[in-house]
């Protein structure tokens, strides 16, 4: 019943509406059964260690990891990145998170790794068999990544990192996590690095977990002399605001792509709901303003469609950084995601409202993606910077 007309567009190949078919025939197979009745932290973290072996085994993580056909050392493909997010997003919130996470925390490793780096952990990565986390996040530096605080100081053949990170989702449960501290090459933004730290090391641990209205596992990190081999930073000293702003380069679109996952799930239901429900001796769908509304819903769809895969495109098809199209289209689908789903509930009434209703998790599920990886008004200066540099390049 979801619309499949998207898959014609010209910003998808052949390819990709094959795997878009391959990912939903076996969402739909595994995925049915996905949603926590106990929304416990621990709950979160078993379920997302059985989502991520079981993509891992089907093959999907190394979509994720790099490469359209599973080739650990290849490109990462946006498109196929956010085909897959909206697919599993449609099916299941816990799913959509894992496979993200996997590729958010894999993607500096493979976007800077060396060949070795990339040998030691992205196979296991792309198998299920590792999970990964990407830490930059602090409490008083979320969007201003020029003001993180974590240190970094060389120690021999190791760095001793120092400091916390809040917000990293998969704390606790990764098996590697890509941070970024403060290695003081220049002021700001340009002293930054980054390292792979494994979960074990001495003087790293997981200091707090935080409960979310959408159960996932996310908590805080503490690093106190915390020694790292050298052989883990990623790129050189002074690469990590450039290692961190790739990454995002690449996956800010694919939340655009799973916020489009939950808004056709949201259309989907409140179709049939419509279709099925009768009010004042008619069904619910012949009112006018249902009509208007369900109307409303899918040019919202549609719209934010267009964004994320012109975004997605244009990265495969130039590799040039995508910082304008990646904001507007994770901004714009996300905010008209969370109208979609609320122009659900509205529909579904006092069902929508409802603990354990599909509308319902969908309203909760939704609310995070107008927040993680740049927050909407982030979005807006990010856009505009962009518009203001372009009008000074042209001398205006």
């Amino acid at each position: 019943m979801t619309d499949r007309s998207f898959l014609s567009w010209p910003f998808l190949e052949p390819a990709h509406r094959a795997l878009h078919d391959r990912v939903d025939e076996w969402a739909t197979g595994h995925l049915a059964d996905t949603d926590l009745h106990d929304e416990s932290s621990d709950a979160a973290a078993r379920a997302v260690r059985r989502l991520v072996a079981a993509m891992g085994e089907a093959g999907w993580l190394a979509t994720a990891v790099g490469g359209r056909d599973g080739a650990l050392h290849g490109q990462l493909d946006a498109r196929s990145l956010c085909i897959c997010r909206e697919v599993l997003a449609r099916h299941a919130g816990l799913a959509d998170f894992s496979f993200a996470m996997q590729g958010l925390g894999s993607g500096p490793i493979g976007l800077f790794g060396t060949p070795e780096q990339k040998a030691r952990w992205l196979p296991d990565v792309a198998r299920g068999r590792a999970i990964s986390a990407f830490a930059l996040s602090e409490r008083e530096a979320g969007s201003d990544v020029s003001a993180l605080a974590t240190r970094a100081v060389r120690d021999g053949d190791h760095w001793r990192l120092d400091g916390s990170k809040t917000w990293i989702s998969n704390a606790g449960i990764a098996d590697l996590y890509v941070v970024f501290a403060r290695t003081g090459e220049a002021p700001g933004a340009k002293g930054l690095s980054a390292f792979v730290v494994e979960s074990g090391t001495p003087g790293f641990r997981v200091s707090d977990l935080i409960d979310l209205v959408a159960p996932h596992p996310i908590g805080s990190l503490a690093f106190d002399g915390a020694r790292v081999p050298a052989a883990n930073m990623l790129g050189a000293p002074g690469d990590g605001f450039r290692v961190a702003m790739a990454t995002l380069d690449v996956f800010r679109s694919t939340v655009g792509a799973a916020a489009l996952g939950f808004a056709r799930r949201a259309l989907d239901e409140a179709l049939r709901h419509a279709a099925t429900r009768r009010l004042f001796g008619q069904p619910l769908a012949d009112l006018q303003m249902t009509r208007a509304r369900l109307a409303e819903m899918a040019l919202s769809i549609d719209a934010a469609a267009l964004l994320v895969y012109r975004a997605a495109w244009v990265k495969d098809a130039t590799g040039a950084r995508i910082s304008r199209e990646a904001s507007m289209a994770k901004l714009f689908a996300t905010e008209e995601a969370q109208r979609v789903i609320d122009g659900a509930v509205q529909i579904f009434g006092g069902l929508g409202v409802t603990k354990g209703h599909i509308a319902e998790r969908l309203y909760r599920e939704i609310r995070a993606l107008r927040i993680y990886e740049g927050a909407s008004e982030v979005q807006k200066v990010i856009i505009a910077g962009r518009l203001l540099d372009e009008l000074g390049k042209a001398g205006g």
